[in-house]
């Protein structure tokens, strides 16, 4: 990258208060209803601190409503939501809001842009809102730096979402997603209509920053790559609930038949398959002549 992180702006993230402990999101209970179409009954779930959770299920499962009342979004019929510490199921008045969103950042399916903004002020958007103090300029230093995280070139900063691809959307997305430095990192299908290319290297780069940055990352896909190339576990949303939770291999090991179907389809079978020829290309690599000690 051509820039380096503004000095005025330190990264300040704290050190977990001691009521987070090792979930930084822990779900009981919940109840998300619309009218009598019952979403969720009785959901539990624990997200592990630092980890990539990869969240699947079928369609109308409710993922994107739950990622939703994890942020505030959603108000549930009932249930607890620990966020980061904060009881968020009851609603996030103005002052905790203050406090708590900028602790977390969201990349909605499509990146969700400002159409009549650059990419730049897309990312400005809540720095202006969290950050009012901010001068002009350290803002918008800022905002290009972001830009330049998600993988995107610089001059991408001055573009509309209209001029970009929509890889590079879902990217700006990003850029605006990690525009407060969060602690954890909402993506809702960030490969959904890539290309194989394309959806590899944004799992590379969602895997590089939360190494970096020390991130969170819940993420909703469909995409078996992504869940085999860089998910630390999978919550598997069916039957109203989390039916099951482990790495894919504890999965596979159960016999539910709406996991067995998924990840032993042909679309997993292909998946499983990449991801054992990439690690026994890798284990070559280190077993080289010349590689090792």
């Amino acid at each position: 990258m051509s820039e380096t992180p503004p000095t005025e702006f330190v990264e300040r993230r704290a050190t977990p208060r001691e009521e987070e402990g090792d979930f930084p999101i822990v779900v009981e209970g919940l109840r998300n209803a619309f009218g009598p179409h019952v979403i969720h009954d009785n959901l539990d779930l624990r997200v592990r601190r630092g980890e990539i959770i990869g969240v699947v299920g079928g369609s109308g499962s409710g993922k994107s409503v739950l990622m939703r009342s994890i942020i505030g979004l959603q108000a549930p019929v009932s249930g607890s939501i620990m966020v980061l510490g904060n009881e968020v199921a009851d609603g996030i008045d103005e002052r905790e809001g203050a406090l708590i969103r900028p602790r977390w950042g969201v990349m909605f399916q499509g990146g969700a842009l400002f159409s009549t903004l650059t990419v730049a002020e897309n990312v400005e958007v809540p720095l202006r809102q969290f950050h009012p103090d901010l001068d002009d300029e350290l803002r918008s230093q800022i905002a290009r730096f972001k830009v330049q995280l998600s993988g995107l070139p610089e001059e991408a900063a001055y573009k509309y979402p209209s001029e970009l691809s929509g890889g590079m959307r879902k990217r700006a997305g990003l850029a605006r997603a990690l525009a407060l430095d969060p602690e954890l990192l909402f993506l809702d299908e960030p490969t959904a209509g890539l290309d194989p290319i394309g959806a590899a290297g944004f799992d590379s780069l969602t895997r590089e920053l939360k190494e970096t940055l020390g991130l969170t990352v819940f993420l909703i896909t469909h995409d078996l790559d992504t869940l085999y190339e860089i998910c630390d576990r999978v919550a598997v949303l069916a039957e109203k609930r989390v039916i099951a939770i482990g790495t894919i291999p504890e999965l596979l090991a159960t016999d539910h038949p709406w996991i067995q179907e998924y990840f032993n389809g042909p679309r997993g079978r292909a998946a499983k398959t990449t991801q054992e020829r990439l690690a026994g290309m890798d284990a070559s690599i280190d077993t080289a002549p010349g590689q090792g000690t």
